[in-house]
């Protein structure tokens, strides 16, 4: 935007043809201004903040300089209203600084913003969940934090490892708030740099309930690591990063009356299988409404029936979305969905890192329900080199949204696919730079979406 590199924009596509909206830091009502390497749109959670029956949307700058201090990041909330989004309440800069919604100083590289999630807790309250992992705290480099700020007003806490009630002591380069994820009833958030007993970056996730205790902070329930919960590979091994990525959806088990639980997708993209190095895993848990925990599913590309097979540098559950298509009933594999971003796959030879997405069953046997797309056999561009296909991905009910940022300019677009998409199945739409009244030109459009 204004001729900054890398300022970043929001493209919102609006339903039912009613076109589409362009957000950055030049659009009225949108504290600040681009500059270059701001990245505004690195993250982005949509959600009701004001309980005004529109949706608004939080944007994370993690590379956001405030004041002098480089990379410090801010989320930008921006409103919206019966007239659009923007047009009505002044959008809010959350921030760290003695005068800001959040605690602590504005630091060089804490990237604020890093990751976001959002949801309305079943009190409706309506709450936002900010990473902030390159935070340093107590002498300790990038151990990072998260901000849960809740509320209409908004109100504003901070948690970090060193709370009362959080799994693991914080360390330097755990990255706490690296990956986060939330449904009415948990959020999640994830330290990848978790180093378990001697084991460097192994990875951790910690479980919270969205309400805050007597101690001040979002009530945690638990923390897991690949050897907190049995499974085919208990051992944590370095590098693993447990928790780069995260995603869940809220279920209804059977019996329920109503939706009282969540499955969690829990992507662990440098798991060695075997001696294939860094092929990747997805661990499944079911989160019980009675605070417990049970593990689900290992999968992998080696699981029994799933298609495909591992291969070094797969890098299997670098990106997860996951979705319930009916949310109201109890939850089947086939209402239960998750899509896994494998962008290291590559078919052939000549298109090294072309990537491709996995769409499994989020409950029940992962290679009942399977399908495999990749650029050339469902994405229609491609396979070229380095497109890195499931970096970046977005769902809602009906849709799984696969973005392909990088690789040839003619074929970065967003596609959307039916959940229940065959191998190698066609998408049913196509969102693209130049066309439906989306401007031309964009830079890593489809990076991220929701």
């Amino acid at each position: 935007m204004s001729g900054q590199e890398k300022a970043g924009l929001v493209q919102i596509v609006l339903g039912g043809g009613k076109g589409v909206t362009t957000l950055s830091q030049d659009t009225p009502n949108v504290s600040d201004a681009a500059e270059a390497g701001d990245q505004f749109g690195f993250s982005i959670a949509v959600y009701d903040a004001n309980l005004d029956g529109c949706s608004d949307i939080a944007v994370g700058i993690p590379y956001e300089d405030v004041g002098t201090v480089k990379d410090a990041g801010l989320v930008h909330l921006v409103y919206g209203s019966t007239g659009g989004i923007g047009q009505g309440t002044p959008s809010v800069g959350l921030m760290q600084g003695s005068e800001a919604k959040l605690s602590n100083d504005a630091e060089e590289d804490d990237w604020v913003g890093y990751s976001v999630a959002a949801g309305t807790s079943v009190t409706n309250t309506p709450f936002l969940v900010v990473g902030i992992p390159g935070e340093d705290s107590s002498g300790l480099t990038d151990m990072g934090f998260a901000a849960y700020v809740y509320g209409a007003g908004p109100s504003a806490v901070t948690v970090h490892q060193n709370n009362t009630g959080v799994w693991e002591d914080a360390e330097a380069y755990d990255r706490f708030g690296t990956s986060v994820a939330a449904t009415d009833r948990y959020f999640t958030v994830s330290a990848p740099g978790e180093s378990i007993g001697t084991v460097a970056s192994a990875g951790s996730v910690q479980v919270f309930r969205p309400s805050v205790n007597t101690d001040g902070i979002p009530d945690p329930l638990y923390g897991m690591g690949q050897g907190r919960t049995p499974g085919p590979d208990a051992a944590a091994q370095t590098d693993d990063r447990y928790g780069s990525a995260l995603a869940m959806a809220p279920y209804r088990p059977s019996g329920a009356t109503t939706t009282t639980d969540a499955i969690l997708a829990v992507g662990v993209p440098g798991e060695d299988l075997s001696t294939t190095v860094d092929a990747g895993a997805v661990h499944v848990y079911h989160l019980k409404a009675d605070g417990t925990v049970v593990l689900l599913n290992w999968i992998d590309q080696n699981a029994l029936g799933v298609e495909g097979g591992a291969e070094p540098g797969d890098f299997f559950g670098q990106q997860l979305t996951a979705v319930n298509t009916s949310p109201s009933a109890v939850g089947t594999a086939d209402t239960m969905r998750l899509a896994v971003g494998v962008p290291g796959e590559e078919s052939t030879g000549d298109a090294p890192e072309a990537g491709g997405v996995h769409l499994l069953p989020l409950i029940g046997e992962p290679g009942a329900s399977d399908a495999w797309i990749e650029p050339g056999a469902g994405i229609p561009s491609g396979p070229a080199p380095r497109t890195y296909a499931g970096l970046g991905l977005g769902s809602s009910p009906s849709l799984l949204y696969v973005g392909m940022p990088y690789g040839p300019a003619d074929g970065r677009a967003v596609h959307a696919f039916p959940w229940n998409t065959p191998t190698g199945g066609a998408p049913t739409q196509t969102f693209k730079p130049g066309e439906g009244g989306i401007p031309a030109g964009g830079v890593a459009f489809g990076k991220t979406i929701r």
